[in-house]
């Protein structure tokens, strides 16, 4: 027999206060509401299927530029290395079209990181909708160890692109080698 069924049975108890059944009443209905949020979650699935993918899909993009990026050097070396002969354009122009077909790796990179992309919009769609039902909040304060590698990152300019464009203009930096 559940926790519901004996709930009548508490309410024709003159000892057992109304409150303390509208808490217990309350308290049934959150777990019964976690309990839902936690199978929305889809953890198994998560784990079994999209976690996994994102992580193959971000393998294969290395694979793919790595082997784009050699293709491209490749070329442009034999390009070098070509004789200055009568077929020397022809020469050249057969390395350039290796070039333009090693490019395509864009299309293919740009594919497999939208995949990546969607199954971690899903996962923080997922883990928000879990945080509100639960209530969940933040520790205060500041991890030392995230703020310590910030500041590194940012001593070091280790920050990466600029996701609005270079944090400094291309101007500014060629003025700097001139």
């Amino acid at each position: 027999m559940g926790y519901a069924a004996t709930l009548p049975e508490a309410k024709a108890d003159r000892h057992c206060p109304q409150s303390m059944i509208a808490e217990l009443m309350e308290i049934a209905d959150y777990i019964s509401h976690m309990r839902t949020e936690i199978a929305a979650l889809r953890a198994n699935e998560m784990t079994r299927d999209r976690i996994p993918m994102a992580h193959e899909e971000l393998g294969n993009v290395l694979e793919a530029t790595a082997g784009a990026t050699n293709t491209i050097m490749e070329a442009a070396e034999a390009m070098l290395a070509l004789p200055d002969d009568a077929e020397y354009r022809a020469n050249v122009e057969a390395q350039i079209y290796t070039i333009f077909e090693a490019c395509a790796f864009q299309d293919i990179t740009g594919q497999r990181i939208g995949k990546v992309v969607e199954a971690l919009r899903n996962f923080e769609l997922r883990l928000a909708r879990f945080a509100s039902a639960v209530r969940a909040r933040d520790e205060g304060g500041v991890d030392p160890a995230e703020a310590e590698r910030r500041e590194r990152a940012e001593r070091l300019i280790l920050n990466g692109p600029q996701p609005n464009g270079p944090a400094t203009a291309q101007d500014d930096i060629d003025a700097l080698f001139a």
